[in-house]
């Protein structure tokens, strides 16, 4: 039993690093749109939920896929990698807008823009999402 379980271990982290990262996206999405009271909330949500769970997912799926014995021009995979890689661009980016919203409440548009590259990011992982579970190849 106990090898049953640990088989499926990454596939967990994975889909838990995942599960968080799209709830704290959209937690963030939702609080940096709001006003200046949860501007905070929304920068401590990028740098306590969304970046430790995207390093959760991209190191769990790395794991997955150094274990299997896949082909390397598989569709979903590279739609994986592809919201994986350039999503810690815009998540870095996104924390940095955060932190300066949380820093200026006067100005609005950091928040805005916030609001905006998080819903964007977390449409990329709805259409992630959408390739892992489907495998259109």
């Amino acid at each position: 039993m106990l090898a049953l379980v640990r088989a499926d271990f990454p596939v967990f982290l994975h889909v838990l690093g995942a599960m968080v990262l799209v709830g704290s996206i959209a937690a963030t999405a939702i609080a940096a749109g709001r006003g200046v009271l949860l501007r905070g909330v929304a920068f401590r949500t990028m740098v306590f939920l969304v970046l430790p769970s995207w390093a959760l997912m991209r190191l769990a799926g790395q794991w997955i896929e150094s274990r299997e014995n896949w082909p390397d021009d598989l569709t979903w995979l590279g739609i994986g990698y592809i919201v994986g890689d350039v999503g810690l661009v815009i998540l870095l980016a996104t924390a940095l807008i955060a932190w300066w919203a949380y820093r200026n409440p006067e100005r609005s548009w950091p928040g805005r823009a916030v609001a905006g590259l998080a819903s964007l990011y977390l449409v990329a992982l709805l259409v992630a999402m959408w390739a892992m579970t489907t495998k259109p190849d």
